[in-house]
């Protein structure tokens, strides 16, 4: 039978993982446009043209960007809404 440090650490270690943040991820691809990133981004986080441009550009040089992080029900929806113009995106806890 574990002891009681055992199960106190279990616990606070998976309330811990529920406290992490999820990333949402945008990935290239070879259809949509750098500009068409760039106005999506600014559309679904109403991000600035510059902050938007940097992670398009992230994006396009690299394969992928964490666009935005935060709690799940949040990343969900941007996900969908992402996905719904057609863009390569998921969401991954950090």
């Amino acid at each position: 039978m574990p002891d009681l440090d055992e199960i106190i650490l279990t616990e606070t270690e998976t309330d811990t993982d529920l406290d992490r943040p999820w990333n949402v991820i945008v990935y290239d691809d070879p259809v949509n446009l750098m500009s068409f990133v760039t106005l999506v981004l600014r559309r679904v986080f109403g991000y600035p043209r510059e902050k938007a441009e940097a992670l398009m550009l992230e994006v396009h040089k690299r394969g992928s960007s964490v666009v935005w992080s935060g709690e799940r029900e949040r990343a969900e929806l941007y996900v969908q809404q992402l996905q719904s113009h057609q863009l390569l995106a998921a969401m991954k806890k950090t």
